[in-house]
């Protein structure tokens, strides 16, 4: 049948085109005009001609009379006399003209069968014609037998009854669901416990009930439908009124699921190619990872390679493993290749590009801090003012947090961009400089003021004594001489109480002296010149230069 069904389609446009377009009595063309028809021909489609949703057969159509528009001219012409008392399903007989065989009810005509009708079925068109007259005779006796009264009154008795019945089971149904809740909810909800995992819980019992319960209703929900269904797709079925509604109900409810399951069988292979691609994407992405954990840990070492490189390093080679992956899946991936999947791929990269440009630029600023090595977890750092502990570096933004015990978290293009003050870079291993001002007048000898801050700084817990403090004089102002404290500090977190301690030894110092520390201003000349005699220049706590000498360890040979 499939082999008479392609031959007579490659040979339906001749003849088509011969039966309708020549004039009466002139020859058809040879072969080759078939041939060069051929394409013409296999654009010609088919419609079913229904009657109360039951098919009785298909016809073909022409480019000036479609289809669909001859089957429901058709349609049209039977319901005509089987609405007609008069006309006797026993009078549907076959006619034949000089280019078709026509068939009539009556005297109603119905329809002509030409001889490319006959080629599509691979039948004569005679014995084509005598098959649509006896379907169109059943079809107009189960017409007027399906409206009679005695029909009529039997399909509302058995719609009647089908009503009660799904009253019945869908009371009964909700009666049933609820008691098993309530039954469930007595006997095990008190047996739930969550899900632990090393003691911790990741879902808690009442998340656990919550979600049964909502399967329960799901269930419930699902047999409501489905008894909803029966209940329209049958007695929608029952009356010729509405049984076109019930076969489209039908369908509404089936196809996709059909569709759906056509769909997974033909694209079985490109599925398995799929699952294939993720198990060995994700065996390629745990062996990285083993990688560059050991990386971190030390386990594994790459001269040159920082520790702190290996999971940034790692998110740059899973993105990359990703992107690999995707772009090898891609024509695989069901409907990829669908103007729709094609629009919405568009779309997206759209939104991104133009919604993106500030999460990219941060991304891309955090792998550069990363790479150059400006601060790590745990340094104390100054960045726009705000000083605190590196706590962590993330792709877009890092986290400080400040001595006040302040969380500040900084857009890493904005450090790209700005200076960075890293103050534990250096200060475990040369020491990190303290440093810290104070104002003495002139009547005060320099050479005493230089030891009290040393003594202050030897005094001060945190400070290291190698190297040893040492003080510069910064300027001699119009009131006072500028001196400034420097002492070495190997823990940049503890720089805050160190400076505290050591302005409160200095205060101490210079009050145990009898020094002032403040700045004198005045509008005239003192009485007493503001200058230090000789015989004061190493008052204590300083010491002449012999004596400085005397107390200072020996020089090794």
């Amino acid at each position: 049948m499939i082999r008479i069904f392609v031959l007579t389609a490659t040979l339906a446009a001749s003849t088509a085109l011969t039966a309708w377009s020549a004039p009466p009595g002139q020859p058809a063309t040879g072969v080759s005009g078939e041939a060069s028809r051929e394409a013409l021909e296999a654009a010609f489609a088919t419609a079913p001609v229904q009657l109360d949703s039951e098919v009785l057969f298909k016809v073909r159509g022409t480019t000036s009379f479609p289809a669909e528009q001859r089957a429901l001219a058709i349609h049209d012409r039977i319901v005509a006399p089987a609405q007609d008392p008069a006309v006797s399903p026993e009078t549907v007989r076959t006619v034949e003209s000089e280019t078709s065989t026509d068939i009539m009810a009556g005297d109603y005509f119905i329809m002509s069968v030409f001889d490319a009708d006959a080629r599509l079925e691979g039948l004569g068109r005679q014995e084509l014609a005598a098959t649509h007259a006896r379907r169109i005779r059943q079809a107009i006796e189960r017409y007027r037998s399906d409206r009679s009264p005695e029909s009529l009154m039997r399909d509302t008795s058995a719609a009647a009854i089908a009503t009660v019945v799904f009253i019945a089971a869908f009371w009964l149904g909700f009666r049933l669901f609820r008691r098993a809740e309530q039954t469930i909810e007595a006997r095990y909800k008190a047996r739930i416990h969550g899900l632990t995992i090393r003691s911790f819980e990741v879902i808690h019992a009442e998340q656990l009930w919550g979600a049964l319960r909502r399967a329960i209703h799901t269930l419930r929900l699902i047999t409501g439908l489905a008894l909803l269904f029966v209940y329209f797709h049958f007695t929608l079925g029952l009356f010729p009124w509405t049984r076109a509604a019930g076969h489209r109900l039908a369908h509404w409810v089936f196809e996709p699921f059909v569709i759906l399951g056509h769909g997974a069988i033909g694209y079985l292979p490109n599925l398995i190619f799929l699952a294939i691609l993720f198990i060995i994407t994700r065996y390629v992405l745990k062996v990285a990872r083993l990688f560059f954990t050991g990386l971190e840990r030390g386990t594994v070492t790459i001269s040159g390679f920082d520790a702190d490189w290996a999971q940034p390093t790692y998110r740059i080679v899973r993105l990359a493993v990703v992107v690999f992956a995707l772009v090898v899946a891609y024509p695989y991936i069901p409907g990829a290749e669908s103007p729709a999947f094609k629009g919405l791929s568009i779309f997206l990269g759209v939104i991104v590009s133009l919604g993106s440009s500030s999460v990219i630029a941060n991304i891309l600023a955090g792998y550069s801090l990363t790479y150059r090595r400006a601060f790590k977890v745990g340094d104390r750092v100054k960045i726009e003012g705000v000083v605190g502990d590196i706590e962590k570096v993330r792709l877009q933004v890092t986290h400080l947090t400040t001595i006040k015990n302040e969380e500040v978290v900084v857009p890493n293009s904005k450090i790209l961009n700005t200076e960075i003050l890293n103050y534990s870079s250096l200060a475990r291993t040369r020491g990190l400089i303290l440093h810290t001002t104070v104002g003495i007048g002139y009547e005060t000898p320099w050479r005493q003021v230089v030891a009290m801050l040393k003594i202050a700084a030897d005094r001060t817990a945190g400070l290291l004594k190698n190297p040893e403090p040492f003080v510069r004089q910064l300027s001699l102002g119009d009131f006072c001489v500028t001196y400034e404290l420097n002492a070495y500090c190997d823990n940049a977190q503890s720089m805050a109480q160190v400076y505290s301690d050591m302005h409160r030894n200095i205060l101490d110092l210079f009050n145990e002296y009898g020094v002032q520390i403040m700045t004198p201003a005045y509008e005239g000349d003192p009485a007493q010149p503001k200058v230090v005699r000789k015989e004061d220049w190493f008052a204590a706590p300083a010491a002449p230069p012999d004596e400085e000498e005397a107390h200072r360890p020996a020089k090794p040979p």
